[in-house]
């Protein structure tokens, strides 16, 4: 894993293209779930914050949006790598 220019974590070595990729789509896919957590350990507390309530939970249900986004389009991205490899391009 390393540190972008944001300070997000990001895994792997995907080159530029990659990083430029991750950069634009904003946090990635371990910071948002780490928010999420974050975001359910405050709302489980017994001293939660009415005033701040309908934000956090605004912002977990955006979060929760976004992850699902990435994980379709991750698996759209497998599916189009398997079909590659299968038809025996690289």
């Amino acid at each position: 894993m390393t540190d972008n220019a944001s300070g997000e974590r990001s895994e792997g070595s995907e080159g530029s293209e990659g990083s430029d990729r991750a950069q634009q789509d904003g946090p990635g896919y371990a910071a948002m779930i780490a928010e999420l957590e974050s975001i359910l350990a405050d709302l489980e507390g017994a001293d939660v914050d009415v005033d701040v309530l309908a934000e956090r939970v605004a912002r977990a249900a955006w979060l929760v949006e976004a992850c699902r986004d990435r994980i379709e389009r991750a698996k759209s991205e497998v599916e189009r790598v398997v079909a590659t490899i299968q038809e025996g391009h690289p």
